[in-house]
């Protein structure tokens, strides 16, 4: 967790940004039938029956000092889309040095997914521009992805998918517009307030030492 918090103080920097990942599984729905477009007087209409089109998963990658943030649609959330994921991530940052990755303890979050996709020569020219920073377990609310995928949820992708064409048009849409206004999150919670917070928690690290 202090390492985690420690990422959150750091001052914004191009070559050594703060970058938090997730992704969050999408259900793609189809109107079963037409619905009614807004017209004067009259609220645009929708069917609640629905069709299932599959399932696929968006991956979001913020900045949140910087208020930039990347998202992509994928179809799956194996190794592999994870691994792409992030060495486009990368690519978008030329000029960094070294990119601080904050992410939660899911299977594929790993340097080993960059490794199975892309070979041993082609990943670790990758992962030397990458440091690893994980929440503890059961705490993946210290990742500040998740603040950005509950925007996500809120102001894009709750409404009716049928595609992940779709989905990505529709993300790529609110992406740029939160990056033109570079939205930036507001994190307050600090390793004081962590001591706080779990004092016992603190009270072992003392001790062991």
């Amino acid at each position: 967790m202090d390492d985690v918090l420690d990422q959150y103080e750091r001052p914004p920097s191009e070559q050594e940004p703060v970058i938090c990942v997730d992704e969050q599984p999408l259900q793609l729905l189809d109107d079963s039938r037409p619905g009614e477009a807004m017209r004067p007087g009259h609220p645009a209409k929708q069917d609640y029956e629905y069709q299932r089109c599959g399932t696929c998963s968006a991956f979001v990658a913020v900045t949140p000092k910087a208020g930039r943030r990347i998202v992509q649609v994928r179809k799956h959330r194996k190794k592999a889309d994870f691994a792409r994921f992030v060495r486009d991530v990368l690519k978008r940052h030329p000029r960094a040095k070294k990119i601080h990755l904050v992410l939660d303890n899911l299977n594929t979050h790993k340097p080993e997914s960059l490794m199975e996709t892309f070979g041993p020569s082609k990943a670790a020219k990758l992962l030397r521009r990458m440091q690893w920073h994980y929440t503890p377990k059961h705490a993946s609310w210290l990742n500040m992805a998740e603040i950005e995928l509950s925007a996500m949820t809120r102001q894009c992708t709750s409404q009716r998918l049928a595609s992940i064409e779709k989905a990505q048009t529709e993300l790529n849409a609110w992406a740029k517009a939160r990056n033109r206004k570079q939205i930036r999150i507001q994190w307050t919670f600090n390793k004081t307030d962590a001591k706080k917070v779990f004092p016992s928690l603190y009270g072992r690290k003392k001790l062991a030492g």
